[in-house]
């Protein structure tokens, strides 16, 4: 009499001959294993996705590319006052690098804000400027704004970005308590003169701004930064003989006329040296300033019709003109 065959596996007694023992217990253990084998899968799979998520997570920024690659380029680096979040105003907040395309013929020139939040120019250097320096080419630009995110902790288990104040070659050497790394720290100006140094190295021209302001009053003025992180930016550039932009004292001088109640819509309340859109409109239009003093100008014959109603920001004078924010053709009235 054959054996009946086997319906199931667990639970349920089983009448097998000895001819086909060996071959349906090798199918039982098979059967008994399929399941573990699938959760093992899918548990693996479910892990390796939630990684992947959290991995996307921490760079979700999407990062500006050359529109014409066949273009010059100019690159914009920097932190969250240059490009906050995407970009897009999240919470109110924007960077002054999301108004600056405007003011060239993009037909002749491409405007790539890869400023990032967050970082110093030491992180910066490390993890965003190999990428951007690997892009450049013979007549392209850099313009570079660091010094909000330097002041942090050099080595803590939440950021670790601080870099050494100044501008000297002095270093020091840490396990980073965030990447379980050993790293070499240095000044805020080592930093800075070294992409100085590499884009110069690719043919490129590289110009320093200082920091913009935060919204800090003193007897009715503006608080400048001349004694850290502007003014070390200015030492920088007069070592290395790049053009300086002082957006510190250009933006300061802005603020000073308009007074201090008039200057709070330009920042957003609670976020630091964060602006609103109108405030990170007019940072813009200050570069441009900034830019139009600088004697030669290379970035002059690229300019757009919008940049003819910025003036030159010439601080020889005690006092500037007001810096206008002309609307453009696509902005909303």
């Amino acid at each position: 009499m054959n054996a009946m065959p086997a319906k199931n596996l667990v639970g349920e007694r089983m009448n097998l001959n000895s001819s086909n023992s060996g071959k349906l217990s090798a199918a039982r253990w098979l059967n008994y294993l399929t399941p573990l084998i699938f959760f093992a899968v899918a548990t693996q799979t479910i892990f390796a996705q939630t990684d992947t998520d959290k991995l996307a997570g921490r760079n979700r920024h999407a990062l500006a590319m050359p529109q014409n690659p066949k273009l010059p380029s100019l690159f914009i680096i920097g932190d969250s006052t240059v490009r906050n979040g995407q970009g897009k105003g999240d919470g109110g907040q924007w960077g002054w690098g999301d108004f600056i395309a405007p003011y060239f013929d993009t037909n002749q020139l491409n405007v790539v804000n890869r400023a990032l939040g967050g970082t110093s120019s030491r992180t910066f250097y490390r993890d965003q400027w190999p990428a951007v320096r690997a892009m450049l080419k013979p007549g392209d630009f850099i313009i570079l704004q660091f010094g909000h995110n330097d002041s942090s902790a050099i080595n803590d288990a939440s950021r670790a970005r601080g870099t050494i104040k100044g501008v000297g070659d002095e270093a020091q050497t840490i396990t980073n308590l965030l990447t379980k790394k050993i790293e070499s720290v240095h000044s805020f100006g080592w930093y800075e003169k070294q992409i100085v140094a590499e884009a110069r190295a690719k043919s490129a021209t590289p110009m320093i701004c200082s920091l913009i302001p935060h919204n800090n009053w003193k007897a009715g003025r503006a608080v400048r930064n001349k004694k850290d992180y502007a003014g070390w930016a200015e030492q920088t550039a007069q070592a290395e003989n790049v053009a300086f932009l002082d957006l510190n004292e250009i933006i300061a001088r802005q603020y000073d006329q308009l007074g201090q109640e008039k200057v709070q819509p330009l920042f957003i309340v609670g976020a630091g040296p964060h602006t609103s859109l109108d405030g990170a409109k007019l940072n813009a239009a200050c570069v441009i300033a900034a830019l139009k003093s600088v004697k030669p100008n290379p970035l002059t014959v690229y300019f757009s019709a919008k940049a003819n109603d910025v003036a030159p920001a010439d601080l020889s004078h005690p006092a500037l003109p007001p810096i206008t924010v002309a609307p453009d053709k696509t902005e909303p009235k």
